[in-house]
């Protein structure tokens, strides 16, 4: 694939190939990492235009992480995803965009630029 590298963060396999799947289908490159070390270590080696990060990992929670990647790469976008409630400030503060479970980003694969 040619398109922009995206850093997707998702220790859960079936939910990494779900994920993985509708990217490369509109056109991203993925780069998979299971854990904050592994993310971290990725974020520093590879040209990555932006980050899908779930909330809740083996190794730390994505608040912690996204502060980390923040500080290597302060200008890069970072989307987390999660099965959590309602919006919260918290929620907002530290984070570019979020997702819940069953939300939807934008009105179709036509409106993500690639």
């Amino acid at each position: 694939m040619g398109g922009m590298k995206i850093l997707c963060i998702e220790d859960q396999p079936e939910t990494m190939a779900t994920l993985t799947c509708m990217l490369e289908g509109i056109g991203y490159e993925v780069t998979p990492a299971t854990s904050s070390r592994e993310a971290i270590t990725l974020l520093t080696k590879e040209s990555i235009a932006g980050v899908l990060l779930e909330y809740d990992l083996p190794d730390g929670v994505g608040t912690d992480l996204r502060a980390r990647l923040k500080r290597i790469r302060p200008e890069i976008p970072v989307l987390m995803f999660a099965g959590i409630g309602p919006q919260t400030p918290f929620m907002v503060r530290f984070f570019d965009a979020y997702l819940r479970n069953g939300d939807r980003l934008g009105g179709g694969a036509e409106d993500i630029e690639p």
